[in-house]
């Protein structure tokens, strides 16, 4: 971020999470989806599976959004201007952070740009510092869907942050297990600057199915978000690199972040048969609207799910 501005005071992002969200609750402008779960274990995971229990205030909201469209002849953005009952805080000159307005996760944030950027845009030092600026302050997993096949509701860029852990029990992240399976390759880039960035070379996790790259992170590396939005964002394009996603253009793929690592997944479409899948997806957090796709799931299998909408 050629020296830009870190806006949010330290300490202070947890509080006004947890403010705005009781603030929004009460004025209604907050619409959490409630969800039931149970686990579904596939390949030594055991994947959190969320059943919607009513969708009718995103479908109602949703028919609003594609009438305003029709009427002034231009796409909704609902994060330019975005509600000022959601806004949390400013990051930085150039992101802030809201609430995600139909939350399904308690605390589910979204890290947006100030100005119009398009979701399938390359992730730029800024994006990387205004995520570091919160994982400092908040444990979570951020994670970018980029485009409407990896998932992406809204074409306004924006990352999102969930708090950990995500599940009521077991590892903070259902994939965490496979994380211990990590093979670490070549580095992609011979230069110093890779050597010292990643520490290691990327890796590949020997139980996921598809096209993948996970790399370390150094979560002292919060101490400083300039200095670790610099190392991430050398990691992120060994790791665009490492499974083939051109580096001028952007392509559909899931990312997922933590203090401590980064995952990248490649994309080839938006559903299994019904099932929309996200970044949360490979995080091993699934969303089924209705019992007929909680069958479809237990029947398939997630980790099967998860290898059909990505690229073997």
């Amino acid at each position: 971020m050629a020296q830009g501005k870190i806006l949010l005071k330290p300490g202070t992002l947890w509080t006004s999470v947890k403010e705005q969200t009781e603030y929004a609750l009460q004025c209604g402008a907050l619409l959490s989806i409630p969800t039931e779960f149970e686990f579904v274990q596939q390949d030594n995971v055991r994947f959190l599976v969320r059943i919607l229990s009513n969708l009718n205030r995103k479908k109602a909201a949703k028919e609003k959004q594609e009438k305003q469209s029709a009427m002034s002849s231009q796409e909704f953005n609902p994060f330019l201007p975005y509600e000022e009952d959601l806004f949390v805080a400013d990051i930085s000159d150039t992101h802030v952070c809201i609430l995600n307005k139909f939350n399904v996760v308690d605390y589910h944030l979204l890290i947006i740009t100030r100005g119009f950027e398009e979701q399938e845009s390359l992730l730029t030092l800024e994006d990387f510092t205004a995520m570091w600026a919160c994982l400092a302050d908040f444990d979570g997993l951020a994670f970018y869907n980029s485009g409407k096949t990896a998932g992406a509701s809204q074409r306004h860029k924006h990352l999102q942050l969930v708090p950990l852990p995500l599940a009521p029990s077991g590892p903070q992240i259902p994939i965490e297990p496979l994380l211990t399976s990590a093979q670490f390759q070549d580095l992609i880039f011979s230069g110093a600057s890779a050597t010292q960035t990643m520490g290691k070379a990327h890796a590949t996790l020997a139980k996921l199915p598809f096209i993948h790259a996970f790399a370390p992170l150094n979560s002292n590396w919060m101490q400083s978000p300039f200095a670790a939005a610099q190392s991430t964002l050398e990691a992120y394009r060994t790791l665009r690199h490492a499974v083939g996603l051109d580096a001028r253009q952007s392509g559909a793929y899931n990312l997922l972040a933590t203090r401590e690592w980064m995952l990248i997944i490649p994309r080839s479409q938006e559903h299994f048969q019904s099932i929309s899948v996200n970044s949360l997806g490979f995080a091993g957090a699934l969303l089924v609207r209705n019992a007929a796709e909680m069958e479809i799931l237990k029947a398939q299998g997630p980790m099967t799910i998860l290898k059909n909408v990505a690229i073997s």
